[in-house]
């Protein structure tokens, strides 16, 4: 029989993932970790801009009035997702990346004045000479707990899907809260950075080939749980 998939990220990503995950045959359930809120926030000056840089699809659902008056600059998105969020909202896409956001900032030519607009906790990125980034705070990831009937499910044995350093970080204090027992627990996290915040004393913890919801499924079928 195989192992159950427990994904923990936010609405809306939660659905779509639990989706693709039982449409490619695999036993899926969903329980948000965090839930998404605005943050309030001023537009710059728009002349002082020359793109976007768009981490998430969140800083396009949860930005808010101040968005309008960027709506003429082009953005560069991380991945597919966020460049579908941001053109349906009447972003024109200058670039869409595959493999994290570093790799889009790396492939931006020089000069260029850049608005990133992230959420509270965010990736520290490291521009080239010649290209300037602002920072805006548009969203927060808000902790929420997972329902003590879940404790049972947890410590039959279960594979959790970790898209986040944040994520992970709850789920460890989650995991001690229910005092579930780590070592019937394997995890497929979306990068490195993200094995690192989830610890050790897990039964497994598979890091995913690319950074993707994707990649992140195709493992978990590979493995046959």
């Amino acid at each position: 029989m195989s192992r159950t998939i427990l994904v923990v990220r936010p609405e809306p990503g939660l659905s779509a993932t639990v989706a693709a995950a039982q449409e490619m045959g695999l036993n899926a359930i969903g329980y948000p970790l965090f839930e998404v809120r605005p943050v309030a926030w001023e537009c710059p000056a728009p002349e002082n801009i020359d793109a976007l840089l768009i981490g998430s699809a969140n800083a396009i659902r949860h930005g808010g009035d101040a968005l309008d008056g960027l709506k003429g600059k082009p953005v560069h998105a991380v991945g597919k997702t966020t460049a579908d969020a941001a053109r349906e909202a009447g972003f024109s896409i200058a670039s869409t990346g595959n493999g994290g956001l570093q790799n889009v900032l790396d492939a931006i030519p020089a000069p260029a004045r850049l608005l990133r607009i992230a959420g509270a906790e965010h990736v520290p990125l490291e521009p080239s000479e010649g290209v300037g980034i602002d920072t805006v705070i548009a969203y927060e990831s808000v902790p929420l707990e997972l329902p003590e009937p879940l404790r049972a499910l947890l410590d039959m044995g279960v594979t959790v899907l970790l898209h986040s350093a944040a994520a992970a970080e709850q789920f460890v204090r989650e995991s001690r809260r229910l005092a579930v027992h780590r070592d019937r627990i394997s995890l497929i996290v979306i990068g490195p950075r993200v094995a690192s915040a989830a610890g050790k004393g897990w039964r497994a913890v598979h890091v995913s080939p690319h950074p993707s919801d994707r990649a992140m499924l195709e493992l978990a079928r590979e493995m046959c749980i």
